[in-house]
């Protein structure tokens, strides 16, 4: 294998564009693995892309190791800025972690910066909240009607990196869907990262700016097979029927490196991919620079 083919999938010399983004790691907790599975999809839910849903966000990982003893998930929350992270999470924590059987939720992100959540939160207890200082960390007790909700006062935040991603293109969509999962499944188990789209996969790839002066982004018409004539230009080759784009949060720049790898690898062992490539906008938005065969290249 060179930097430029992987199992004879040739992998493009371009580079993934992405930006810097404010990140939060919460820890949350349930009774048992079927409310875990809830809270985790119900917190994390319609929070694909900023563009449209104002954060980007996805389960990191499970852990039993927790304050309270119980089956827990690091949930990752990303945002453009430090008011719009701290918004979705008050609101994200409130309205479907809090409203979500038998949860608690804890901070998970070392850093001096820290947003006042649970302390906001506090007030849905309607003068009845109590709270308590343990190791030095202040948590709220809330009643609720199956007992009471557990959350920490103060959340972490800190710079994180986010929209690595490459672009896989195949012969077929069952190729690229069957490639796209296998990318997906050795990058889940990865610290640091989450694939904020449905299943860790977008099909509706965006480019800044449309013909139309009120949306701010529009469908990447240079990766849609089927207009690939009606375009100006076309980066759908020969073959190519169906392209699918990964899309990597990091808490920093070696962690998307890193998923971007074993993604890629993954990637061209699925029989029927032509290329991969990644989607940029010349380095001209975004401060951070992914440059493909530097990634495969580095031991």
């Amino acid at each position: 294998m060179s930097e430029s083919n992987v199992n004879g999938v040739e992998i493009e010399d371009t580079f993934a564009e992405a930006f810097g983004m404010k990140y939060s790691r919460i820890l949350v907790t349930a009774r048992d693995k079927t409310w875990l599975d809830t809270v985790c999809c119900s917190a994390t839910g319609f929070a694909t892309s900023v563009i449209g849903c104002g954060v980007e966000a996805g389960v990191e990982g499970y852990t039993d190791d927790t304050p309270d003893k119980r089956p827990g998930a690091f949930l990752l929350f990303f945002a453009m800025g430090k008011k719009a992270l701290e918004e979705q999470l008050v609101t994200r924590i409130g309205q479907a972690i809090m409203t979500c059987p038998t949860t608690a939720v804890f901070n998970a992100t070392e850093s001096d910066t820290m947003m006042d959540i649970g302390a906001k939160l506090r007030y849905f207890g309607d003068g009845y909240q109590a709270s308590k200082v343990v190791t030095g960390r202040r948590y709220w007790r809330i009643p609720v009607m199956d007992g009471e909700f557990v959350v920490e006062e103060s959340f972490g935040r800190r710079d994180g990196v986010g929209g690595g991603n490459f672009i896989i293109m195949a012969e077929s969509s069952g190729a690229a869907l069957e490639s796209a999962r296998a990318a997906v499944g050795a990058m889940d188990a990865m610290p640091g990262v989450i694939m904020p789209f449905p299943g860790g996969v977008a099909r509706s790839g965006s480019k800044v700016g449309s013909r139309y002066a009120f949306l701010k982004a529009s469908t990447n018409s240079e990766y849609c097979p089927t207009i690939r004539r009606q375009v100006e230009v076309s980066m759908v080759g020969k073959g190519v029927n169906c392209v699918l784009e990964i899309v990597i949060d990091g808490v920093g720049e070696e962690p998307v490196k890193a998923a971007m790898k074993a993604g890629i690898h993954a990637a061209c062992s699925v029989p029927g991919i032509k290329k991969v490539t990644a989607g940029n906008y010349g380095g001209n938005l975004g401060s951070f620079r992914f440059d493909l065969h530097l990634i495969l290249k580095k031991a």
